[in-house]
Protein backbone atom coordinates (compact mmCIF):
# COMPACT_ATOMS: atom_id res chain seq x y z
CA UNK A 1 0.00 0.00 0.00
CA UNK A 2 3.35 2.50 -0.21
CA UNK A 3 2.33 3.21 -3.81
CA UNK A 4 -1.00 4.33 -3.04
CA UNK A 5 -2.67 7.22 -1.11
CA UNK A 6 -6.14 7.74 0.64
CA UNK A 7 -8.03 10.63 -0.72
CA UNK A 8 -11.09 12.02 -0.18
CA UNK A 9 -12.48 13.70 -3.65
CA UNK A 10 -15.46 16.04 -3.51
CA UNK A 11 -17.49 16.63 -6.72
CA UNK A 12 -19.63 19.95 -6.48
CA UNK A 13 -21.74 18.53 -9.51
CA UNK A 14 -22.88 15.82 -7.60
CA UNK A 15 -22.43 17.33 -4.29
CA UNK A 16 -20.58 13.97 -2.92
CA UNK A 17 -17.26 12.94 -1.67
CA UNK A 18 -15.60 9.52 -2.20
CA UNK A 19 -12.68 8.07 -0.27
CA UNK A 20 -10.64 6.68 -3.14
CA UNK A 21 -6.74 5.24 -3.33
CA UNK A 22 -4.29 6.91 -6.11
CA UNK A 23 -1.26 5.11 -7.33
CA UNK A 24 1.41 7.83 -6.31
CA UNK A 25 3.63 7.04 -9.61
CA UNK A 26 1.20 8.30 -11.64
CA UNK A 27 0.43 11.70 -13.43
CA UNK A 28 -2.39 14.19 -12.29
CA UNK A 29 -3.63 13.88 -15.58
CA UNK A 30 -4.44 10.09 -15.73
CA UNK A 31 -5.09 10.10 -12.18
CA UNK A 32 -8.11 12.46 -13.33
CA UNK A 33 -8.64 10.03 -16.09
CA UNK A 34 -8.80 7.18 -13.77
CA UNK A 35 -11.30 8.78 -11.00
CA UNK A 36 -13.61 9.66 -13.43
CA UNK A 37 -14.02 5.69 -14.59
CA UNK A 38 -13.94 5.42 -10.54
CA UNK A 39 -16.87 7.99 -9.77
CA UNK A 40 -19.21 7.23 -12.74
CA UNK A 41 -19.37 3.64 -11.36
CA UNK A 42 -19.85 4.93 -7.36
CA UNK A 43 -21.94 7.42 -8.88
CA UNK A 44 -24.29 4.58 -10.59
CA UNK A 45 -23.92 6.27 -13.62
CA UNK A 46 -25.22 9.89 -11.72
CA UNK A 47 -21.75 11.15 -13.03
CA UNK A 48 -20.47 11.27 -16.72
CA UNK A 49 -16.72 10.95 -17.44
CA UNK A 50 -15.99 14.80 -19.54
CA UNK A 51 -12.65 14.14 -20.11
CA UNK A 52 -11.91 17.96 -19.29
CA UNK A 53 -12.10 17.80 -15.34
CA UNK A 54 -8.91 19.01 -12.99
CA UNK A 55 -7.98 18.70 -9.57
CA UNK A 56 -7.88 21.20 -7.14
CA UNK A 57 -6.64 21.40 -3.25
CA UNK A 58 -9.51 21.77 -1.20
CA UNK A 59 -7.51 24.13 1.17
CA UNK A 60 -5.69 26.06 -1.18
CA UNK A 61 -7.69 26.19 -3.48
CA UNK A 62 -5.08 26.00 -6.03
CA UNK A 63 -5.09 23.62 -9.11
CA UNK A 64 -2.71 20.47 -9.39
CA UNK A 65 -0.06 20.66 -12.36
CA UNK A 66 -1.18 17.92 -14.64
CA UNK A 67 2.23 17.08 -15.91
CA UNK A 68 3.03 15.98 -12.12
CA UNK A 69 2.88 12.76 -10.32
CA UNK A 70 1.24 12.10 -7.34
CA UNK A 71 4.40 11.89 -5.27
CA UNK A 72 5.39 15.36 -6.37
CA UNK A 73 2.72 17.00 -5.29
CA UNK A 74 1.40 17.88 -1.98
CA UNK A 75 -1.47 14.90 -2.19
CA UNK A 76 -0.78 12.62 0.94
CA UNK A 77 -3.22 10.20 2.86
CA UNK A 78 -6.08 12.45 4.09
CA UNK A 79 -5.51 14.63 1.75
CA UNK A 80 -9.37 16.48 0.59
CA UNK A 81 -9.47 16.96 -3.35
CA UNK A 82 -12.01 18.98 -5.43
CA UNK A 83 -12.88 18.06 -8.80
CA UNK A 84 -14.24 19.25 -11.68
Amino acid sequence: MNNKVLIEVFLPSLQQSYNVLIPINKRIVNVVALLEKAIVDLSNGYFEEMGVCRLFNEETGNPYDESLTVKETDIRNGTKLIMF
